[in-house]
């Protein structure tokens, strides 16, 4: 099966516990989306080494991208660069130009066995240079390890996605008035006739909306869109559509 898009791995008893609220998920999801990566896949687990090399080989068989957050700390529960080394088959070692930029932030202060975790990589590993942070981007080939922290997350997301190249997609927004029953035969038989067009439709249920169904219809060719979007069109009243975004 060939390997295309993106996985995300977000590692963290503190999120499956709700001590803390993911935002390096939604964060993640919408940036490739607008780099047009598509994003096959985000799991969320624990701390755990079994759970971290077991998610990783899942996400490596069907995303060419493997994105993971959190546990790249320097305290016991940080068992992420332990656990994707385990999943690659490869060892810890510790990068001598890490240690030597820990070192130099330490200033006159003792370095100490701890603060020397954040040195240890699966071998092989590369590191990014960050514009304005001491702390480079961890990356095994098309695989990045991301920190936890949302602040650093998102900074050193942008120096990996700098690195990448998408699709961007067409996306047009149509909101009808009709129920899904009512627009169901048209979404099937446009989404049959052109597989190559995504369509999805998702009801609300709000009397202050002013509408029942969003439906939207999305492609890499613009083209596409709009011939999907005339189609659709087509098949209902011209006063079921509330409008067109």
């Amino acid at each position: 099966m060939e390997r295309t898009g993106a996985a995300a791995i977000i590692i963290g008893n503190e999120v499956l516990t709700a001590k803390v609220k993911d935002e390096n998920g939604p964060h993640l999801i919408q940036r490739l989306r607008e780099l047009g990566i598509p994003l096959v896949s985000v799991e969320t687990i624990l701390d755990d080494v079994d759970a971290i090399v077991d998610a990783v080989a899942r996400a490596r068989r069907k995303a060419r991208y493997v994105f993971t957050s959190g546990g790249i700390g320097p305290t016991h529960d940080d068992v992420t660069v332990r656990a994707v080394a385990l999943a690659l088959g490869r060892p810890v070692v510790r990068l001598p130009e890490m240690v030597s930029a820990i070192q130099a932030r330490a200033g006159t202060s003792p370095v100490t066995p701890e603060s020397l975790r954040l040195a240890d990589a699966p071998e092989g590993a590369v590191l990014l240079a960050q514009p304005g942070m001491w702390f480079p981007v961890l990356t095994v080939g098309d695989l990045f390890l991301l920190p936890g922290v949302p602040q650093l997350f998102r900074l050193q997301l942008e120096t990996v996605l700098s690195r990448l190249s998408g699709t961007p997609v067409h996306l047009v927004n149509l909101y009808f008035n009709l129920g899904e029953s009512a627009l169901a035969a048209v979404l099937d038989r446009v989404a049959l006739d052109m597989p190559h067009v995504a369509i999805g439709s998702y009801p609300v249920f709000d009397a202050a909306m002013d509408y029942r169904v969003k439906v939207t219809v999305e492609a890499p060719e613009r083209a596409h869109v709009d011939d999907a979007v005339g189609r659709l069109l087509a098949g209902f009243p011209a006063d079921a559509l509330v409008r067109r975004e």
